[in-house]
């Protein structure tokens, strides 16, 4: 009975193939160049591109660079590494001398514990970088600062990012409010797709003035976007969420978006009484 099934098999394989052949045969190219039926349906058709998605995605007009960083505290030093930042923040931002700013300051109150998030904007893109990283080098204070701090920390990490043209330039808010920051790990080569849909996407979430800045990595783990919102309190979240579901083309966005994503994470973060995003 095997040996049947095998052969039975075996002379179906045979008729399936020839079949295939012929069928291949008749879909090859035709005299104008087209490709056949078959093939089309298995063979990618990427959108070449003849410019880097950064020059696409970001605003160009502000030459804006930001920098993230997340430094994992001692849970005993969390305090004091709090008013030690405070201070090193405060003294750059009344340094006319130094092409940076920060932009705002949290600790994570759902998520990781015990960190601490800084996000900076240095006006003139990557000279302004340079020449805030070379002037800190040779700045004793700032070094003492450092070597400080290290005591307090278990680790720490950070990404140079550009922001989202279609989002709002992050700007100093009053509060009391609480921030999410939504961190997105996309497939390599959909950036461009991912920026085309919440282009649109974005529209349904200014009701409540939550958006407050959108930006993806250029250094450091790549692919990364990161969506920060501002909300009243995690109520006022939930409510504001569910608001957008009840817009029509929301839920397309959504849909749309979801298979570009690799992983995604969630913080719920409180600003620092330093920030200037409160």
């Amino acid at each position: 009975m095997a040996t049947t099934n095998v052969t039975s098999v075996w002379a179906k394989g045979r008729k399936l193939f020839k079949y295939s052949v012929n069928l291949n045969q008749a879909t090859s190219f035709s005299e104008n160049g087209d490709k056949g039926w078959l093939r089309s349906i298995f063979e990618h058709k990427g959108d070449a591109r003849k410019d880097a998605h950064s020059n696409l995605l970001s605003k160009r007009e502000t030459s804006n660079l930001y920098k993230i960083q997340f430094h994992n505290v001692k849970p005993e030093c969390l305090e004091a590494y709090n008013s030690l930042e405070a201070e090193v923040q405060n003294r750059l931002h009344q340094d006319q001398d130094y092409p940076c700013e920060v932009v705002g300051s949290w600790n994570t109150w759902y998520g990781e514990q015990d960190q601490a998030v800084h996000l900076w904007r240095y006006r003139g893109g990557y000279p302004a970088l340079t020449e805030c990283l070379m002037k800190l080098d040779n700045n004793k204070e700032y070094k003492e600062f450092r070597r400080e701090r290290a005591k307090m920390l278990i680790s720490r990490r950070n990404q140079l990012l550009l922001e989202f043209s279609f989002w709002n330039e992050p700007v100093p808010r009053p509060g009391p409010n609480i921030y999410e920051m939504r961190t997105y790990k996309l497939k390599p080569g959909t950036m461009i797709e991912w920026g085309n849909h919440w282009a649109r996407a974005i529209k349904y979430r200014q009701e409540n003035q939550e958006a407050v800045g959108g930006f993806f990595s250029q250094i450091g783990d790549l692919y990364v976007v990161h969506h920060l919102w501002a909300y009243e309190s995690l109520l006022s979240r939930e409510e504001t969420r569910n608001s957008a579901w009840l817009k029509e083309g929301w839920d397309t966005n959504v849909y749309y978006t979801v298979p570009l994503i690799r992983s995604m994470e969630s913080r719920i973060m409180i600003p620092t009484k330093s920030s200037p995003l409160q």
